[in-house]
């Protein structure tokens, strides 16, 4: 079936987060401007249909399609029973955290990182370590000896982890991650694996599941996922987490009961079981086009930005800019951005001080849509180019 990723379809006044300021170009926070899977569509519209929407149980099928896939796409054994539905990947971090932590332990973080997780650790009365990765010629690594270090402080109990990363679109190898895990094992470190982006790793990676790394890296961390940003589904409210370790499972599942927030709508069931049952032909054309609009950013940004440096896109739809050439911290371009082009990207600075060099663009769109983005950014550059000259 062919998909018309090419389509502009318009999203103002449809109350959506990203189209919310008037007249201006949104490639900011992480939301397509792509129709989801049709069939995921037709599932929605037929459960529409039913009229009535009362209370909802998860059926055995919501959690037989999240063991297939892991099975199927990243050869994870995930144990139905070791599954727990939750209306979103950061409530679910969230409240892992208040589980497994006391006020005044410590909690490791690897800048520049989403920036939620800042937010998650300044809600959690504990304090945040930073280990910033180690960014060289273009590209960026884990800071293995500053991790022992920051690890074996007996107050640091938490690594959150995002797995692929998210600024950078980093896809970790299996012998970087067994290494973080080995770290975090000697030291009774568990770790927090966002791996929300795992389905958007582009061909020539592989996703390397954090709890396929063995048995003790299995219980010792907590994995956290959702079709959200995979099939564009983040306004549905559907995620879950999983674990092996089942003190962990049920001390987060008991904080997400004090919150009432286990129980999932009708619309947020249905659409994970289709998406994870029938959505893959509609992924795989998806990366294709995705890593198309990277190819066509990349050699834009050679030709008419030749100062700013394209971080290499691995995995998800946000590309990673680096600025510093220009002279200006993240937030005062992003805001010359918005304000003089009506372009609205994300400041880096956003996701720590170490990302402060960095605009963050997102690329799922049109492609016409892209290429008037890159437009106004290269107005943007010549502008503060000619004003430094």
């Amino acid at each position: 079936m062919p998909y018309n990723f090419d389509e502009i379809i318009d999203r103002t006044d449809t109350g959506s987060v990203k189209w919310s300021k008037p007249n201006v170009l949104p490639m900011w926070i992480a939301d397509m401007d792509f129709k989801t899977a049709p069939e995921i569509t037709e599932a929605l519209i037929a459960r529409a249909s039913h009229g009535v929407f009362g209370y909802s149980e998860t059926p055995p099928t919501f959690y037989d399609a999240i063991t297939n896939w892991w099975k199927k796409r990243h050869a994870l054994q995930v144990e139905k029973d070791w599954i727990v539905a939750t209306p979103g990947v950061m409530p679910a971090l969230a409240a892992a955290v208040e589980a497994l932590t006391s006020p005044g332990d410590k909690i490791l973080v690897q800048p520049p990182v989403y920036n939620h997780f800042f937010v998650t650790v300044n809600q959690s009365h504990c304090e945040l370590v930073a280990n910033n990765l180690l960014y060289e010629n273009g590209d960026y690594q884990i800071d293995f000896d500053d991790l022992e270090n920051k690890a074996a402080d007996p107050a640091v109990k938490l690594l959150l982890f995002s797995n692929p990363h998210n600024p950078a679109g980093r896809v970790w190898t299996r012998d970087e991650l067994q290494q973080l895990g080995d770290i975090c094992i000697r030291h009774h470190v568990v770790v927090l694996s966002d791996e929300i982006h795992s389905d958007l790793v582009y061909d020539d990676f592989t996703h390397v599941p954090f709890a396929s790394l063995g048995e003790a890296h299995a219980k010792t961390s907590i994995t956290f996922s959702s079709p959200s940003k995979t099939f564009n589904l983040a306004g549905l409210q559907v995620a879950y987490f999983f674990t092996e370790n089942a003190s962990f499972r049920s001390r987060t599942r008991a904080v997400l009961t004090k919150w009432e927030m286990t129980m999932l709508n009708v619309f947020a069931i249905d659409s994970l079981i289709v998406a994870y049952e029938k959505g893959e032909p509609w992924l795989e054309e998806l990366k294709k086009y995705l890593h198309d609009n990277y190819v066509y950013l990349t050699d834009f940004c050679q030709k008419h930005l030749p100062l700013l440096t394209v971080i290499p896109l691995q995995s998800t739809y946000l590309v990673w800019l680096d600025c510093s050439a220009l002279g200006m911290p993240s937030s005062s371009l992003a805001e010359s951005l918005l304000e003089k082009e009506q372009l609205w990207l994300q400041a880096g600075g956003k996701y720590g001080q170490a990302g402060d060099d960095f605009l963050r663009i997102n690329i799922a769109c049109s492609r016409l849509l892209l290429e008037e983005g890159l437009q106004r950014l290269h107005r943007a550059y010549k502008r503060i180019r000619s004003h430094h000259s």
